[in-house]
């Protein structure tokens, strides 16, 4: 009796319902019986245009199911409201919202079916459609960019991070990074690299949020040639303090003089802060003796040959600063000569007694010498006179051993 009832309904009119369940619903006059009447009808029935049938899904069984999903991350990263003043340092301000079905295609699969509301759009000019299936080389293609895209992944899990040697494995020290982003005129650094010295966590008390935490990056960028440059990117995350730390570095680049392409020109001692460092030039083949850092900073730089030794603070932008400040103060030979109006000559091993004249002056040559002080004004390191003296010995000459 009720079946009939409908069936009269569904000719004359359209039915439009909201259930829980299924329901088949006659489409252009078509009469059929409905699985269950008390979920089709359960909210609501009315009728519309004859020949006209709309069919509204309403799932109000859950607290998920009633928000939209810009609803529910708003909740989730608390982009609202006073908690978000207030976290103490324990997480960052904002949170970032995640992409929870990357990889993932419902409805997709290797048989290549459209499935309404799932791959495919429910109406489409005005008419219902049905389960239908790709032809095979769309499938054949589909599949391609799938498993290409799976390759991708793969490659970025299994790839190793590049870093110098002397840093631990458990710091960013000596991670090799992307060239800088382009200027403004798209210029592009491809032929620059640039290395990590330092990613450290810093901390700001705040009147209303309290105790912020930061990342503060510092950055050394050169391309082997003499040119090359420092900077320091603070940011809330670790990734956009090492951008703008690189952004900021290809703006600040100093020129490094370098002897025969190799060395410094001369030994230099410099002071910045509680950090000295005395550097000292060397012949070819002798490598990099020297702090971790400055290794790093060299070989941006250029420089293969050369001593360092660090004494007082070790902290790295202290030595970073110290190193830079001491390179660029360096004279060459020439602006040696222009200064004193005398020759520059060298001695070398190789050569014995006999100097190399390695820099003429631009003017006139002073016919009289140089002025030597009473008392030279040289500085000693107690390490050198003792190991010029001979009383360097080992600490452990002396001590008397146990044999059990």
């Amino acid at each position: 009796m009720a079946a009939a009832v409908i069936g009269r309904l569904c000719a004359y009119g359209a039915v439009r319902a909201s259930w829980r369940g299924f329901a088949s619903v006659p489409v252009k006059g078509s009469c059929s019986s409905y699985s269950s009447l008390a979920w089709a009808f359960q909210k609501r029935c009315s009728i519309s245009t004859p020949w006209t049938v709309t069919v509204e899904q309403c799932r109000q069984s859950s607290f998920f199911n009633m928000s939209t999903a810009d609803e529910l991350w708003k909740g989730a990263l608390a982009e609202t409201g006073v908690g978000v003043k207030k976290g103490r340092g324990k997480r960052r301000k904002k949170k970032i919202r995640k992409n929870l079905n990357r990889g993932q295609e419902i409805g997709e699969g290797r048989s290549g079916f459209l499935w309404p509301g799932l791959n495919a759009p429910v109406i489409q000019s005005g008419k219902v459609q049905a389960v239908t299936q790709r032809k095979k080389e769309e499938r054949e293609r589909i599949q391609s960019e799938i498993a290409q895209q799976r390759d991708t992944w793969e490659k970025r899990r299994k790839v190793r991070v590049k870093r110098e040697g002397g840093w631990s494995g458990k710091c960013w020290g000596g991670v090799l990074l992307d060239p800088p982003d382009p200027g403004p005129n798209g210029e592009t650094y491809e032929d620059f690299e640039t290395r990590v010295i330092e990613v450290k966590n810093v901390f700001c008390m705040k009147a209303k949020e309290g105790r912020k935490k930061s990342i503060r990056a510092l950055v050394a960028i050169g391309n082997g040639k003499g040119a090359a440059g420092f900077a320091v990117g603070k940011a809330g995350d670790r990734m956009n303090a090492l951008r703008k730390a690189k952004n900021k570095a290809i703006r600040c680049l100093h020129f490094i003089e370098r002897y025969q392409n190799h060395t410094i020109y001369h030994d230099i001692s410099v002071k910045f802060k509680r950090t000295s460092i005395r550097m000292k030039k060397q012949n070819k083949g002798y490598g990099l003796h020297c702090h971790r850092a400055i290794i790093t900073i060299c070989k941006l730089i250029g420089i293969k040959d050369m001593y360092a030794k660090v004494s007082g603070s070790k902290n790295l932008i202290n030595i970073t600063r110290a190193l830079f400040k001491g390179l660029t103060e360096q004279e060459t030979h020439q602006q040696l000569a222009n200064q004193k109006n005398l020759y520059v000559v060298e001695f070398r091993e190789e050569q014995g007694p006999l100097p190399i004249v390695v820099a003429l002056p631009e003017g006139t040559v002073r016919e009289d010498p140089e002025p030597e002080d009473e008392v030279p004004d040289t500085k000693l390191e107690w390490s050198d006179v003792k190991e010029a003296q001979g009383m360097k010995k080992s600490p452990w000459a002396n001590v008397r051993r146990t044999i059990w």
